[in-house]
């Protein structure tokens, strides 16, 4: 099982609806005034939930120093391929941004580990780890991938990074770019174009040819039903 294999897993049993939460400004809760971080639309959302989704989208937790290295990390996990595009271009960066002030028990773990991996860059390489090469990069993330062969040194390292890689997976494998790369469909409407000829005249049964063109609207097969 290769790396990307190896994460998915990791992912596929701990899909976060926060992926997909929004900043709304009225009360009304229709698919238009409701969009995601990415400018999905998306519908359902109730008041409470919309003023929650405005004050989270309002604010920053990370510095730019620390979204840059946040931003390093996670093309290192999951980098581009020929199947698909890597973990920044699905949005990682600022889905982990999202979930630290979403979820604050992982402000401590991931700042203290940012601060961490910096610390043990300048004393093995002489310079925080966005200044390293992709060399160093590698090296020092063989040291902290890996749970089992944790030291006193890099348990912390180890703990930061696990924490890292599960966000990551999470936050692609739940990104549209992750989820085709899954290969995942969902509930996702078909072309149906009616009973087959064959089978309405085995029962003796037509469609009345004025109302076909009502029910039949390809058209509209992705719109939301509206109720008056």
């Amino acid at each position: 099982m290769d790396r990307r294999e190896s994460l998915k897993a990791l992912a596929v049993g701990s899909f976060s609806v926060s992926t997909f939460l929004a900043a709304c400004k009225d009360n009304k809760t229709t698919v238009k005034e409701t969009k995601d971080g990415a400018g999905a639309e998306v519908y359902g959302r109730t008041a409470e939930e919309k003023e929650r989704d405005a004050r989270l989208m309002g604010d920053k937790f990370f510095t730019n120093a620390e979204m840059k290295t946040i931003t390093a990390l996670v093309a290192l996990i999951i980098p581009a391929d020929e199947r698909s595009g890597s973990a920044v271009d699905a949005g990682v960066p600022d889905f982990i941004e999202f979930m630290a002030k979403d979820q604050p028990r992982y402000q401590l773990p991931l700042r203290g580990g940012l601060r961490w991996l910096d610390v043990f860059c300048l004393k093995h390489h002489k310079k925080i780890f966005v200044e390293c090469n992709a060399q160093q990069q590698t090296a020092v993330l063989d040291v902290i991938a890996y749970p089992e062969k944790a030291t006193p040194e890099t348990s912390q390292g180890v703990m930061f990074f696990s924490t890292l890689r599960n966000l990551t997976a999470t936050g692609f494998f739940t990104s549209k770019i992750g989820i085709k790369d899954l290969g995942y469909v969902g509930n996702t409407p078909n072309e149906w174009d009616g009973v087959p000829d064959d089978v309405l005249k085995q029962y003796g049964l037509a469609y009345d040819e004025k109302l076909l063109p009502l029910y039949l609207k390809m058209e509209d097969r992705g719109k939301l039903m509206t109720w008056d």
